[in-house]
């Protein structure tokens, strides 16, 4: 998602990302912390962005005489205040707009007004980031189900009704979701000496499928329709070349615009007509995992506690009985490792020729409990370490949905995951689901 061809200049911007992609490290920061919140239960939608706001230490308070939403700091904390006036998904998505300013080491330097100082300034591409991170706060991973085909702009303002969010938010969670290759792009109007409104693009955020594509900074043509959207909610479309070079469907959508601009922001929605080459969505098969069709080199890959020094229940259990050499070889590798430094490791056994076992260690404890023992942020790790190796070994990755039992994971959020780290680096990945059983005829 990160885009080198702008040239970041943001003093608070640059402190933050320090020789990292802001772009990235923002969504990386942002992340974490909701993975570590889903992990103690946060649920929706909608997504409460207090919950968050608790985790950093913070309090909230209603100011009905600011604009938007700001941050300061004070003797006990961190302050965020806000204008409930405003509506509520607008609400929502201000407190999470300054939860993120709290992510950038000098967020205490000075209050932080949402929208920032606009006029020409720099601060447009710390705003730029606080809306990324603020978005993955009140509509975050995994609470988006894929849908296909992606609906026309005017159902998809429709439906992000339904989770009562922004428009920012909910266009960005499709892209990150969509098995179709689409791109979402944000665009902020820019008025010259003589009045002249242009609008350049904040940043784009691709679907897993799409084509690499680098937009941030381009400044939209003037005979786009993007100069149409004029009123928030506004809606139109037309086959344009601007983005591609080639004639492409665009659709966009009026969102609101910083504080203190005269027109709103516009939101669109760019439809590829052709994938990403390498990039194949995720197969969802009936059968068994361990016995992964198609040619060449493959990793089954099964999720295990970190209490394990034997592989336990479900596909693990199977795979023991299958291929005990190899659960041999897990039990000789895991014993190694201290049990505090076991969660987000990955143990790779060759079960076969062109064959291999991983064990993601990514569940802490077993048995009974009042909350999910999944680590989120220990399997996104583990999916990190897997791609790698299956890109240095050119192996398709095949699992069954791992997590779900009783790891008492979120699919919705594993799939993201998956969609983001393996999906994104060109890996063939394969789901397997046991056959539908058979209806027992009743004779009686």
């Amino acid at each position: 998602m990160g885009d080198s061809a702008t040239k970041w200049t943001n003093k608070s911007v640059k402190a933050f990302a320090q020789n990292a992609e802001p772009i990235q490290a923002i969504q990386d920061a942002a992340r974490k912390l909701v993975l570590e919140a889903r992990e103690k239960g946060w649920q929706g939608p909608p997504f409460n962005p207090l919950h968050i706001v608790e985790m950093l230490g913070a309090r909230v308070e209603a100011n009905s005489n600011i604009s938007d939403a700001r941050l300061s700091a004070s003797d006990d904390g961190p302050v965020v205040e806000f204008n409930p006036r405003q509506p509520r998904e607008r609400v929502r998505f201000s407190i999470a707009h300054e939860i993120a300013h709290m992510l950038f080491p000098d967020w205490k330097d000075r209050v932080r007004n949402r929208g920032g100082n606009n006029s020409g300034s720099d601060d447009w591409q710390l705003e730029m980031l606080c809306n990324l991170a603020a978005s993955e706060f009140v509509l975050p991973i995994g609470s988006l189900p894929a849908t296909s085909p992606v609906p026309t702009i005017e159902e998809l303002m429709k439906i992000r009704r339904e989770y009562d969010v922004s428009a920012e938010a909910f266009l960005i969670r499709l892209a990150k979701i969509a098995d179709e290759p689409i791109g979402v792009f944000f665009a902020s109007p820019r008025l010259s000496s003589d009045s002249k409104r242009s609008y350049r693009v904040d940043y784009l955020v691709s679907s897993p499928t799409a084509p690499k594509v680098s937009l941030t900074g381009l400044e939209i043509p003037q005979e786009s329709i993007v100069q149409n959207c004029t009123a928030i909610g506004q809606t139109n479309a037309a086959i344009e070349s601007w983005a591609l070079g080639v004639p492409t469907k665009i659709e966009c959508v009026g969102i609101p615009g910083f504080p203190g601009t005269s027109y709103p922001r516009v939101g669109g929605v760019i439809r590829f007509d052709v994938p990403h080459e390498e990039r194949k969505p995720i197969r969802y098969v009936h059968g068994n995992v361990l016995d992964p069709k198609n040619g060449g080199r493959k990793i089954v890959c099964q999720l295990v506690n970190d209490k394990a020094t034997k592989w336990g229940g479900g596909v693990a259990r199977k795979a023991a009985t299958r291929f005990p050499e190899a659960e041999k070889n897990f039990s000789q590798e895991i014993i190694k490792i201290p049990k505090a430094e076991r969660l987000g490791k990955v143990i790779f056994v060759e079960a076969e020729a062109y064959l291999e076992i991983a064990s993601i260690i990514a569940q802490e404890g077993f048995g009974k409990s009042l909350f999910p023992r999944i680590r989120y942020a220990s399997l996104q790790h583990c999916l990190e370490v897997i791609s790698k190796r299956a890109i240095h070994t050119q192996a398709s990755i095949h699992m069954p949905r791992i997590g779900t039992g009783v790891a008492g994971g979120d699919w919705n959020i594993i799939q993201e995951l998956l969609d983001d780290i393996l999906v994104r680096s060109g890996i063939i990945i394969t789901i397997y689901d046991p056959p539908p059983k058979r209806k027992q005829l009743e004779l009686f």
